[in-house]
């Protein structure tokens, strides 16, 4: 089964803080409410959670109707609930959305280090920043530009 070692713990649950940090910098730079410690400590509680469900696993070796996949499913609800609260609807405009996607993405990739698949959580963290940076500016520039050209907005 699993062997987790205390120096595998440190690198899943330090490896889990420093990706939500970065995460959490970005959503900090585009000024939103979820900033680097609240990124962190959802990447962070997944790992953690991962890494008892690997613990837990080594204790109950053969015993009948045990899933340790169960807890990392009910992060992935959990961090929903939590994301949901992030979400507004004012006057007819909804804002939140990627920050609250962006926060269950954190905690997929806390999941990531927790279980021991740090290239996976790296990747993933590095496709969120991009999708967080890049594509907030091609979004602001071309898209916006576009629908404004589209809508008749554009008096230019």
């Amino acid at each position: 089964m699993f062997e987790i070692a205390g120096g595998e713990i440190i690198l899943s649950l330090g490896l889990a803080v420093i990706l939500g940090v970065c995460l959490g910098f970005e959503r900090n730079l585009a000024g939103k409410v979820a900033g680097m410690r609240t990124f962190a400590l959802v990447s962070l509680g997944s790992a953690l959670f991962a890494v008892i469900s690997k613990m837990v696993t080594e204790q109950t070796v053969g015993v009948i109707n045990f899933d340790p996949l169960r807890m990392a499913s009910q992060v992935v609800v959990g961090v929903g609930f939590l994301g949901a609260g992030l979400i507004m609807a004012r006057t007819g405009k909804v804002t939140g959305l990627t920050t609250a996607a962006g926060m269950w993405v954190a905690a997929g990739v806390g999941l990531a280090c927790g279980f021991g698949f740090y290239w996976l959580a790296l990747l993933a963290a590095g496709l969120t920043i991009f999708i967080f940076a890049v594509l907030w500016i091609i979004q602001r520039d071309f898209v916006s530009g576009l629908q404004k050209k589209v809508s008749g907005d554009d008096k230019g």
